[in-house]
């Protein structure tokens, strides 16, 4: 029966449902107990039941890029090194604050009160002075005024953090880019492992059926005294290891949507079923790798984010070397102060600001030493990408060329084995061959099919890692 590619059994998801030979009827009834009491039955009315919504590729992969816990950190740190950037960028704009001050003020006898106004910046003050006489009073003071500075130049410092935290911030970028195809190859990894556990219950459904179909055959014959008894046995213990295999196929199924459902990051139900699809080849699959590697290189959001880090790390030493000259910068203030809020006087200042740490204990020297630091392990971690991502690229197109060559192959031993199947059969029923050679022909269909399905597991899983190592 024409099935859909995957639609074949996994191999190594069928280590247990191995067909086994037991060499007792007694121990075939146990196992087919066992087996029969853990079948969900089927319901007549499952027509009737509400048909499962159908999941395909592309809409894991939207929800994943939307829901993924991993996609939404890295959206969340490109978005707070954006707002790194407005902080380094303020240092270009005027700086304002505003005061008010308000202070009830008491002298002691012997002591008066005065008021002062700094030059520098506009604030009201207080100021004590001795006289020879004097009375206790208390006072009031009301105060309020501007302050502004600007900067005029301080040899690159603050353009050089201002660009530092935009290489940050586009390193960012890079890297969510990075989350985002980890998150779709993780997706795609599981939906078509859910792919392969669904082809596992398909199958196991046939083997089933084609078990039972054996059963009632050889039970007529065991009837009719044409067959030993011991036949009979046999036709029951693969029958019930069917079931076996059928019941593990349909608990991984659903363990592998919830694996799906967590690489989506999300938490629903289980109620679906994955659509019956495979991922298409790579357009630049047949390519050389050195080919394949430029391509890479050119594209890998993860190169991108060093190259952009190292670049924030260049500008950063180059900030760090502005702090050798002066700072520049222009200033001014306004205020209104006085004992009543009807009696005050309007004070005001401008003037020029220029600030030069002469020596700062090698504060400067340190910070320009870390920097250097930085950009060498950039470097280092752009040479250590480059050799991954060529040994990401050589796997990924060995395994796809691999898995096409197994694929060919076992087209042909399932074709192979199918045949055998059906010639033992006819053996078995004309009398000259045994139930053994009956159930080796049947676990001959069974591991080709699995090899054939791993192949094409395989071949897809390659191709989308390939995807992820082209940086897509």
């Amino acid at each position: 029966m024409a099935r859909n590619s995957l639609c074949r059994p996994h191999r190594s998801l069928l280590t247990d449902a191995s067909v086994r030979t037991l060499e007792s009827l007694k121990a075939a009834s146990v196992v087919a107990a066992v087996a029969c009491a853990l079948v969900v039955p089927t319901r007549s009315d499952a027509a009737e039941e509400r048909t499962p919504r159908v999941l395909r590729l592309d809409d894991a992969l939207a929800t994943a890029l939307e829901h993924q816990p991993t996609v939404l950190q890295a959206r969340a740190q490109t978005e707070a090194a954006a707002g790194r950037v407005e902080q380094a960028r303020s240092g270009y704009l005027p700086q304002v604050t505003g005061t008010a001050l308000y202070e009830r003020l008491h002298s002691s006898s012997g002591v008066g009160i005065g008021t002062g106004i700094s030059s520098t910046t506009g604030t009201a003050g207080t100021s004590t002075t001795t006289g020879t006489t004097g009375l206790a009073a208390t006072h009031n003071l009301f105060s309020a005024g501007l302050t502004a500075t600007q900067l005029i130049w301080d040899f690159g410092q603050t353009i050089d953090r201002t660009r530092a935290a935009a290489a940050s911030r586009d390193s960012l970028q890079s890297t969510e880019r990075t989350a985002k195809q980890q998150a779709m190859l993780q997706v795609r990894t599981a939906f078509f492992q859910a792919h392969a556990q669904k082809a596992l219950v398909t199958v196991g459904n046939e083997s089933v059926s084609n078990q039972q179909r054996h059963l009632a055959q050889i039970q007529g014959f065991v009837e009719q005294g044409i067959r030993p008894e011991i036949d009979l046995a046999q036709a029951r213990t693969d029958l019930a290891n069917a079931r076996v295999t059928l019941i593990n196929a349909q608990t991984n199924y659903i363990t592998a949507k919830a694996q799906l459902n967590q690489a989506m990051g999300v938490q629903g139900p289980l109620d679906f079923e994955v659509s019956d699809e495979d991922i298409s080849g790579v357009p630049e699959e047949d390519q050389s790798i050195p080919q394949l590697v430029a391509i890479a290189s050119q594209s890998r959001p993860e190169f991108q984010a060093l190259e952009r880090q190292r670049r924030a790390s260049e500008l950063t030493l180059s900030a760090i070397h502005g702090a050798y000259g002066p700072t520049l910068a222009a200033l001014g203030g306004v205020s209104e102060s006085g004992f009543a809020l009807d009696s005050m006087g309007t004070n005001w200042n401008v003037g020029l600001s220029l600030n030069w740490p002469l020596f700062q204990g090698g504060l400067t020297a340190g910070q320009s030493r870390e920097a250097r630091a930085n950009i060498d392990v950039a470097s280092a971690q752009i040479t250590a990408e480059q050799l991954q991502i060529r040994v990401q690229v050589e796997q990924a197109e060995l395994a796809i060329q691999s898995a096409k060559v197994v694929i060919d192959a076992s087209k042909d031993a399932t074709t192979n084995a199918r045949e055998q199947l059906r010639l033992a059969e006819g053996r078995y029923e004309s009398g000259v061959g045994s139930v053994i050679e009956l159930g080796d022909a049947q676990l001959a269909v069974q591991n080709t099919e699995a090899q054939l399905v791993q192949a094409e597991f395989s071949l897809a899983l390659a191709r989308a890692e390939l995807l992820s190592a082209l940086g897509r």
